[in-house]
């Protein structure tokens, strides 16, 4: 525009370069001014402060406020959010996806990594003083009449009683077997013969036995006489057994109303639970419990287990419709919850990511991204004032 004006002064006698002349004049002051009026939208043109220029640098606060304004409360507005958000089917999506990859490496992988973190992540102590107290709450509770009369039913009921009897006899049987036993057992019989307590014709009596039999008759006679006792015994049709049995049986029915067993044992149960040490014991079950647990999931012997389960609940969860809805509304009020509660750390992340730029920052960034544009509006200043400049010559001229 600047070339044309300088070309044709010399011209300005005839029409057409007077014409040309107005034209190109105006285009230049177009030109120039849109120029001017761009610039001054960054900084000042020529680096001269002229007022109301540099309006980007000059009103970065009012700038920043705006752009946050508009991001926060017009393009994503909590309406907008919940309104986008209660469109979409996010249970459905999710429980697709589920089934979709459920056999996928990367899921199976992932349960397994989860199922480990829960597992090594567990407070084992804690959880021991827990346990510990249940237990000894419970143990406490226990009714000692209670829990003694149902041992003794079930023991009359189960024969354990005859079971007893019988295993007692088995080792009296073995016991007395033993040749050590017959020694021991004639040598205090002999014992006992010599220092009997007795006069006149029973100490007669007992000193010729005595010279008759030594330490081993008497421990093979008193043999005899157990062994034959006890094959008694063992025949059920034994009367000396139905009596032992029916003293023995007798005896615990008493005892079940023995208040003074059933104080010893409840006395019992508070001091053994008073120094009873049980969270040492239950934090190395857990422990054991918690190690085996890592090697089985590291082992990759969960699968079998979770894998089948989890499509049994997602099979059973897509064919309950009323459950997705619940699901999908809880969902979404916790979505809902959540834009509510942080839906101005939008604005402030805008802000934010705004403030961390300067002012010759922000001023590239805004030109790199419309700088050919704003250059359009100087060429189109410069050939709208080119067809202003022609018809205002032309009128010129005519008048």
């Amino acid at each position: 525009m600047a070339l044309g004006f300088f070309i044709t002064m010399p011209f300005q006698d005839y029409i057409i370069g007077r014409l040309l002349q107005g034209a190109f004049e105006a285009g230049v002051v177009g030109g120039l001014a849109d120029w001017f009026a761009v610039t001054a939208l960054f900084r000042h043109p020529l680096g001269i402060p002229i007022p109301h220029t540099a309006l980007l640098p000059n009103n970065r606060k009012r700038m920043t406020e705006a752009a946050t304004n508009l991001v926060e409360n017009n393009w994503l507005s909590k309406e907008s959010i919940k309104s986008k958000v209660a469109q979409v089917q996010i249970t459905e999506k999710l429980l697709q996806e589920l089934e979709k990859n459920l056999d996928s490496r990367i899921v199976r992988k992932g349960i397994s990594s989860f199922a480990k973190k829960i597992v090594v992540q567990i407070d084992l102590d804690k959880l021991a003083g827990i346990l510990e107290k249940e237990v000894k709450n419970k143990a406490h509770s226990i009714d000692v009449k209670a829990l003694l009369g149902l041992v003794i039913d079930k023991t009359l009921a189960g024969q354990y009683d005859e079971k007893t009897f019988d295993y007692l006899l088995a080792e009296v049987e073995k016991w007395i077997a033993k040749q050590s036993t017959r020694e021991q057992l004639g040598s205090l019989a002999v014992e006992l013969i010599d220092n009997a307590d007795v006069d006149g014709f029973v100490k007669f009596a007992i000193k010729s036995f005595r010279n008759l039999i030594n330490e081993e008759t008497l421990g093979n006679i008193i043999y005899k006489l157990v062994t034959k006792g006890i094959d008694d015994l063992r025949n059920s049709d034994s009367k000396n057994r139905a009596v032992l049995l029916a003293k023995a049986r007798t005896f615990l029915e008493n005892l079940k109303e023995n208040q003074q067993v059933i104080s010893e044992l409840n006395h019992w149960k508070i001091s053994f639970l008073e120094k009873w040490d049980a969270k040492k014991q239950i934090a190395g079950i857990l422990k054991e419990t918690q190690e085996k647990l890592i090697t089985f999931i590291e082992d990759d012997k969960l699968d079998p287990y979770i894998f089948p389960l989890l499509t049994r609940l997602l099979e059973d969860l897509k064919a309950d419709q009323t459950k997705v809805d619940q699901i999908e509304q809880w969902i979404h009020k916790q979505v809902m919850d959540l834009v509510e509660k942080n839906h101005s750390k939008i604005g402030n992340l805008v802000r934010e990511n705004l403030d961390k730029l300067d002012n010759d920052k922000l001023v590239e960034l805004v030109e790199t991204n419309v700088g050919k544009d704003l250059q359009w509006i100087r060429v189109n200043g410069a050939v709208c004032g080119f067809i202003i400049g022609l018809v205002l010559t032309t009128l010129k001229i005519l008048i």
